[in-house]
């Protein structure tokens, strides 16, 4: 059974590290290069691309927390690793909701003037939130070899 939980926390992990990757160094420079100055239809891909994933996510990362808590249940040895894991996902989900329901509103209605700094801050915030859950990962790798 803890063999199940770990793979399915792993897992769920590993998808969304994988997917903020992708995303930030994959998709977004391709539909930057591919748009060139189309600014506004880059845009409207963009938020095309995004539309109907906050609740995914949310559950994700629900799955990633609740998967995370059992797995200290049955084995609380090295628990500071999964409260440091557990911080390292809150600041994350924290960066996410803001991005979610503060920033993109901002972005949606933003004129041509505002967009390149929301875009840049984008950056930061999904690179930062990128990081918080990469080091999560790797620190949950790093607790199953001790």
């Amino acid at each position: 059974m803890t063999a199940l939980i770990a793979i399915i926390h792993a897992g769920l992990a590993a998808a969304w590290v994988g997917g903020m990757a992708y995303s930030l160094f994959v998709v977004q420079p391709k539909l930057k290069k591919y748009f060139g100055s189309r600014e506004e239809e880059r845009e409207h891909l963009t938020a095309v691309i995004a539309s109907g994933n906050r609740y995914k996510v949310l559950a994700l990362i629900g799955v990633i927390a609740l998967t995370g808590v059992i797995l200290l249940l049955l084995d609380h040895q090295h628990w500071w690793i999964h409260a440091l894991k557990a911080v390292l996902l809150l600041i994350a989900t924290g960066i996410f909701y803001y991005v979610s329901w503060h920033h993109w509103p901002r972005r949606i209605f933003a004129t041509a003037a505002e967009r390149p700094a929301l875009q840049r801050q984008l950056i930061t915030l999904a690179t930062l939130m990128l990081g918080l859950a990469g080091t999560a990962f790797a620190l949950g790798v790093a607790a199953a070899q001790l």
